[in-house]
């Protein structure tokens, strides 16, 4: 049985002293005022937030004339959608007018209403666990649909009909599997059903907003649990279609690894950095494509290099940053390469390792052994001896030769002032081609690397 909400977790919300003095501005100003959302359910799970949200029935201007003289800061980028900013002390506050939100037609973006009554604003919220509300400066707890049930049962329902919220704003159905993997959630049926059928609506919502609760539900503490769902619920072939390709077929002849099962399995083994969680997602991702049944054995040749292409462009779909796609893409192409070890790996071929791998190596590493997930305990131990000699190896290398600060033998000043070329990608490629040069142990020397720079402009027609 699931233990009753403590309500005593609610004082230190609206007991505390910066609180209680917004709240009475808002009193004397004859305007009613509710802390609200997952503030209050947070604060009665006994979690306190310096982020705090409340709402109001004043309007903005109304909210920028109470609290102008009493707030350090203040700021407006949210007004048009009826919020107010502030900071007061240490804590941030957002004060938004009383509202419902939907999207109308096609649109990509919510259209916005203001209200007066609490409860029609609270009915308009996603979930009954963030449809409550705390009526200050005197603590009333109002709550119309049962949220503190759901909160102690852990159960997603929605305080008007599941259709209606999922069309209103698509993107909660996104926030439902959030939900899931942050915060242990389940889903009421009703809802599971609802987003089943209705996950069509989340074309309206911008690629933007899908992507950060994406982020959001594979950085929870479990994501796995939130993966099934999207895919149980088709949900994830609005923004993420690929996924579901990862059930490949098993014919009774040939087989191998449940591919989407392991994915899930290498998902829960590395760390909730977003990076490593969205490479350990995509990384067996181009296998669908690259399956072929070579001598009665079933193979995936070259699937790390198409998996990388594959994430690239659903990352840059999903508007992701590229610095997260290039680590992302870097992770998938370079997580096989490790395999090859055992074939005998010079030195140079370490350096080359060492040098790809660059800032990625860390995560590298940790993509590598998460995805060692062999139940026979003989190639477990064998592959982990492997990447434990690699880093061995590696370690060796960078003690004996400072592999980590490698530079070529002259620097991108030089080169312009020996070519007498301006700053540009000419400096670069030229840096590059000595950098591989010293890794390759083809130059050492400032006199090499020059007759080296010789070379390439005399093909080019430069004359230093």
């Amino acid at each position: 049985m699931e233990e009753p909400l403590n309500l005593d977790n609610l004082l230190p919300s609206f007991k505390h002293p910066i609180v209680q003095e917004l709240s009475m501005l808002f009193e004397r100003a004859g305007k009613k005022f509710y802390l609200v959302g997952g503030t209050v359910r947070d604060a009665l799970l006994g979690k306190f937030h310096e982020d705090l949200d409340f709402t109001t029935d004043a309007i903005p201007d109304e909210i920028i004339a109470i609290v102008k003289a009493w707030a350090d800061n203040l700021w407006l980028i949210g007004i048009r959608f009826g919020t107010v900013g502030l900071s007061k002390g240490h804590l941030k506050i957002e004060i938004t007018t009383l509202r419902s939100e939907v999207y109308a037609d096609q649109t990509r973006h919510p259209q916005v209403s203001f209200e007066t009554d609490i409860y029609y604003d609270l009915s308009r919220r996603d979930f009954t666990v963030n449809a409550m509300a705390l009526e200050l400066p005197e603590g009333r707890l109002i709550d119309p649909f049962n949220g503190q049930e759901d909160l102690i049962h852990r159960v997603l329902r929605t305080p008007m009909s599941p259709e209606q919220s999922f069309t209103d704003d698509p993107l909660r159905m996104m926030r439902a599997v959030r939900f899931v993997s942050t915060m242990g959630m389940h889903l009421s049926p009703e809802v599971e059903e609802a987003i089943t059928l209705y996950r069509g609506e989340l074309a309206r919502v911008s690629s933007e907003r899908i992507r950060d609760e994406f982020s959001k539900i594979l950085t929870g503490r479990d994501p796995v649990k939130a993966l099934r769902l999207l895919l149980s619920t088709s949900l994830s072939s609005e923004f993420v279609p690929e996924l579901s390709n990862l059930k490949i077929t098993q014919d009774p002849e040939h087989h191998h690894k449940d591919v989407l099962e392991h994915t899930f399995t290498v998902v829960e083994r590395v760390e909730p950095d977003l990076v490593l969680r969205l490479a350990a997602l995509f990384h067996d991702i181009g296998k669908p494509e690259t399956k072929e049944i070579i001598e009665g054995k079933v193979t995936f040749y070259n699937h790390d290099a198409v998996g990388a292409s594959i994430a690239k462009r659903r990352l840059r779909a999903l508007k992701y940053p590229g610095a997260i796609i290039d680590g992302v893409t870097g992770l998938i192409y370079l997580h096989m390469r490790v395999y090859t070890y055992r074939m005998g790996w010079t030195d140079k071929a370490v350096r080359r390792y060492i040098k790809d791998a660059g800032e990625l190596r860390d995560k590298l590493n940790e993509l590598i052994r998460a995805d060692c997930t062999t139940k026979n305990p003989r190639k477990m131990r064998d592959a982990l001896q492997v990447f434990d000699e690699l880093e061995e190896r590696i370690l060796s290398l960078e003690e004996a030769e400072e592999t980590a600060k490698i530079r070529a033998p002259i620097d991108g000043h030089e080169i312009m002032q020996y070519l007498g070329i301006k700053p540009g990608p000419l400096v670069g490629e030229i840096l590059n081609l000595l950098l591989d040069a010293k890794l390759e142990g083809e130059i050492n020397t400032k006199e090499e690397a020059y007759a080296m720079v010789d070379r390439w402009a005399g093909e080019r027609g430069i004359k230093p």
